[in-house]
């Protein structure tokens, strides 16, 4: 053999031997792969982590997989501007016609019509917004720790706030605080009444300091209650023992709904008043808000108005909202106006001062639906999506309102009075609102012993109706039948059903609880009550995941009920009927009764 030949030898056994290797070593790698669960694709290890057999021979365990990191959401839109929607392109948009300067009409599909104003320093103008009014999402309303408004937000859909560890599944009374009565418009008025539900709230550290707590609070990081009642006083408390954090202010008149506490953190809180009697004394009718620096009045709005329909009955029963991107409150009067107020708030934690210069204006209307007089008040608490109020008089307008533009939407007849609060969420196909009426004028003068109260679901943005349950309720003079309190909107391990308070479904003192499918209307579960309710029930979410409901009633009882199937789990006896509607922070419950106390309930 040449000498060339010999190299081409030598050149293909070296490459047969260099593949013989490479093959033994991947099948090495790949046993390793196999039996020592170290991938060929998984990040090598750290020179102090082997994979060597441990001296007993045991293997030693993989490292963890890095975890993929949880994507960020994104950031929630609080601009006004970029919420704000055009109701013009809404599918349930009509437009307006003039019917002499200033007030202005329009005509719905079913032949209903809305005749409308509205009112800058009394003065009746052509109104166009200098700025833009739009709400967040319900879940960055406030920032705030605990519950600053009824049913926690503008989508009124929780009273609850914070954790809690729920094991034992009992209710115990923690504390008691006593309360008074006032005697007023031929009756007694003892403790707290309807909806008559407790603000609680956790202070910013710079607005505690500055506030005329006491000495005991000042430097301690404590919850506040804030609770208008029926006796005329506003309780101030501490959530975890239930004594006073400062003084109760004397307004000296009943206060029948509920209060709202500034979401910004500011020191300011806001009341309505329910009666102007006490006991044959007479005062003016007010909307409040106080200066909490040092309790003083700083702002109010009379409900008696030359511009009301409903004559001299100006109360305000409900819960305003604050929109703290526009500092414009947002609040309804049983007067029948609509109000839409500038504060020009300026708060100064660091100096301690606090000012106000405020801009009313008023939104005045007549619906085709509504009989004259009495029809013109509103007693449930306004309910906003982006720049969409909702709302339901007296007379059974449910109303639609654009509060950027003052211009109504759309309206529905609900047929009866309706003082239960609206509930809105944002479903994956679209935006909905529910709402209960009572048993009232269809009855009221002797023209009917019971009549039908009326569940509903709308499309928020065309006033479309999506199912309606019926409950045939008894008429009772001065305590209605039907839902009086605001649904408990399920979340969570139970969003498929919304639950119902309903009065007077067998005689004119028992009710129902029910649980209705969200989607259908259909029922889920029905729980007779022997003693009617017109509290609020409260979802409460235990930190394993499950929901807990609480409800309260006319025999005095709070109860903790499992939603899932209408079951009580606990009840505790608050002395007598409770109107009130509770508020829960982490495990405590605080609500009135009219056995004159306050109380706190701690849930195991």
């Amino acid at each position: 053999m040449n000498k060339s030949g010999s190299n081409q030898s030598n050149r293909l056994m070296t490459v047969v031997i260099l593949l013989a290797i490479t093959l033994v070593v991947l099948l090495g790698v790949l046993f390793a792969q196999k039996y020592l669960g170290n991938g060929i694709i998984a990040s090598s290890p750290s020179p102090s982590a082997s994979i060597s057999p441990s001296p007993s021979g045991t293997e030693q365990p993989a490292p963890d997989p890095t975890p993929t990191p949880e994507p960020t959401p994104p950031p929630e839109i609080t601009d006004p501007e970029q919420l704000v929607l055009d109701i013009s392109k809404l599918p349930s948009y009509v437009s307006r016609t003039t019917v002499s300067e200033g007030t202005y009409q329009k005509k719905f599909s079913d032949g209903a019509t809305i005749t409308y104003s509205v009112y800058q320093n009394d003065k009746k103008v052509d109104y166009k917004p200098a700025y833009t009014l739009a709400f967040p999402r319900a879940k960055v309303y406030t920032e705030q720790e605990g519950v600053t408004t009824f049913r926690g937000n503008n989508y009124r859909d929780t009273a609850s706030y914070g954790t809690r560890d729920i094991k034992e599944r009992k209710l115990e009374i923690i504390w008691e605080h006593g309360t008074g009565a006032i005697s007023a418009h031929n009756s007694y008025w003892p403790g707290s009444g309807w909806t008559g539900q407790p603000i609680i709230i956790n202070w910013p550290e710079e607005t505690r300091k500055v506030m005329n707590i006491s000495e005991e609070f000042k430097d301690k990081d404590f919850v506040e209650v804030i609770y208008p009642i029926l006796d005329g006083n506003i309780y101030f408390l501490d959530l975890e023992t239930g004594k006073p954090t400062r003084n109760k202010i004397n307004l000296g008149f009943s206060i029948k709904g509920t209060g709202m506490v500034d979401p910004r953190g500011y020191p300011l809180f806001y009341t309505g008043m329910g009666l102007n009697e006490n006991n044959g004394r007479y005062t003016e009718f007010k909307y409040r808000a106080y200066n909490l620096l040092d309790q003083t009045e700083i702002f109010s709005i009379k409900g008696k108005d030359a511009l009301s329909y409903r004559g001299s009955w100006g109360a305000f029963d409900s819960s305003a909202l604050l929109s703290k991107e526009t500092d414009t409150l947002i609040n309804v009067g049983e007067n029948g106006l609509i109000y839409k107020t500038r504060l020009n708030t300026k708060f100064d934690a660091a100096s301690g001062t606090l000012s106000m210069s405020p801009e009313v204006t008023k939104f005045q209307y007549k619906s085709s639906y509504n009989s004259p007089g009495a029809d013109y008040g509103i007693e449930n608490s306004p309910v906003v999506y982006r720049n969409l109020m909702y709302t339901v008089d007296n007379g059974g307008t449910l109303l639609c309102l654009d509060i950027d533009k003052l211009e109504p939407v759309w309206m529905y007849d609900v047929k009866d009075d309706t003082d239960s609060t609206i509930v809105l969420e944002e479903e994956e196909d679209g935006v909905y609102i529910y709402t209960a009426n009572e048993v009232d004028k269809r009855c009221a003068g002797g023209k009917a012993s019971k009549a039908d109260c009326n569940i509903r679901k709308f499309n928020a943005l065309t006033g479309e109706l999506v199912w309606q349950r019926d409950y045939t309720c008894y008429y009772r003079s001065g305590i209605n039948g039907g839902v009086l309190g605001t649904p408990l909107i399920g979340k969570d391990d139970i969003a498929d059903r919304i639950i119902f308070p309903v009065c007077f479904t067998g005689s004119q003192m028992d009710g129902k609880l029910v649980a209705l499918d969200k989607k259908t209307g259909e029922e889920i579960w029905v729980r007779k009550l022997d003693h009617y309710s017109w509290s609020s029930p409260v979802d409460i979410k235990s930190d394993d995941g499950k929901t807990y409901g609480l409800l309260c009633g006319y025999d005095g009882f709070m109860r903790l009920f499992d939603p899932m199937t209408g079951e009580d789990l606990d009840k505790v006896s608050l002395g007598v009927n409770i109107e009130s509607s509770p508020s829960v922070y982490n495990d405590i419950a605080v609500v009135g009764s009219y056995a004159q106390k306050i109380f706190g309930v701690k849930i195991k």
